[in-house]
């Protein structure tokens, strides 16, 4: 049995949609929630065979009485970039993955986690996924949510540094730009090929922010845009190799502008570029990333040799397999 938390989520999802494709019993924790018709959580795990949905406060209870675990992929989190709600975010991203952590450690569970590039802040440290914890002390997240998770990455370096018990296996897993199929219910924290689809669709054309920082022109801040049936293929790749783990990267490795991005959406669509630039919101300002990108050395000397999948390919499927479709979940 696999427990994935955060499993009707975006990137939990689709794990589950991999893990369940592959014949394996899965239970999910999380809230379904409501939500915007068509655009409901439980809509990403309709099309496949759950175990069962476990609520958060029902998990201790859950773990009480459960056999079999092979892994805990904790993949929730409060996720928006523009959280406020500092005792929200600390109990939902440290407090649970630190019971979590403990849990697993107990019972000999593996255990794997989403971190975030976040973490990284403004990047002018770099994008090294470097565990020890003078590393990790150095890193300056602009948001509450990377402190968050960068806290519980310190934590864990912490933890291991001292000698206490952990899972026989763990990997936390810098998530960089992930865009796909099932982020339907995120709204604002959607991907830009989403919401850049659906202005588009609507008669209007793509909007991107203006640059207001010197040398960067206006479309030209770049991301490490990846898809998420990568994130899911490191994770499966972990499952079958339990004597992997530490904390890595997960992007394409190649730092993409928005124009780059937006115009691998028209090529999806079969339409010409439109395009026009707005002024970045207010609360925005100051805290957007002008710049990231993926080092992958660490997961590849571990032993991962999966080619990622390019932006123009990986956007293109996104339209066309499944913005464009009547129902476009997985």
């Amino acid at each position: 049995m696999y427990v994935v938390t955060g499993g009707a989520g975006f990137i939990g999802s689709n794990l589950v949609a991999a893990l369940c494709t592959r014949g394996e019993e899965v239970v999910v924790v999380d809230r379904l929630r409501e939500g915007t018709p068509g655009r409901e959580k439980w809509r990403n795990l309709a099309k496949h065979g759950i175990a069962g949905i476990v609520p958060p406060e029902g998990l201790p209870a859950f773990w009480e009485s459960a056999r079999g675990v092979r892994a805990v992929l904790h993949m929730g989190a409060i996720s928006a970039t523009t959280a406020t709600d500092g005792d929200l975010v600390a109990a939902t991203n440290l407090t649970l993955p630190l019971w979590l952590w403990e849990a697993c450690a107990a019972r000999g569970v593996s255990f794997i986690y989403a971190s975030s590039a976040a973490t990284y802040g403004d990047g002018a440290l770099g994008f090294e996924d470097d565990a020890r914890p003078a590393a990790l002390a150095a890193l300056r997240p602009l948001n509450l949510y990377g402190w968050s998770k960068l806290a519980f990455d310190r934590r864990v370096a912490d933890m291991l540094a001292r000698g206490k018990p952990a899972p026989p296996q763990w990997a936390g897993l810098r998530f960089f730009n992930v865009y796909g199929p099932n982020e339907y219910h995120k709204g604002r924290m959607a991907s830009v090929v989403f919401h850049k689809f659906h202005e588009v669709m609507a008669g209007n054309p793509a909007r991107l922010f203006r640059s207001d920082r010197d040398g960067v022109a206006d479309g030209a801040q770049m991301r490490d845009f990846v898809h998420v049936d990568d994130c899911v293929a490191v994770m499966l790749w972990l499952l079958d190799n339990p004597r992997a783990g530490g904390l890595f990267n997960v992007g394409s490795g190649q730092a993409r502008s928005f124009l780059d991005l937006v115009r691998a959406m028209f090529a999806g669509l079969g339409q010409n570029d439109r395009i026009e630039f707005v002024d970045m919101p207010a609360d925005l300002r100051g805290r957007y990333q002008y710049f990231t990108e993926a080092p992958l050395g660490r997961l590849r000397a571990a032993g991962y040799d999966r080619p990622t999948i390019g932006l123009e390919d990986g956007v293109g499927s996104y339209v066309r397999d499944f913005l464009m479709r009547p129902d476009p979940h997985r």
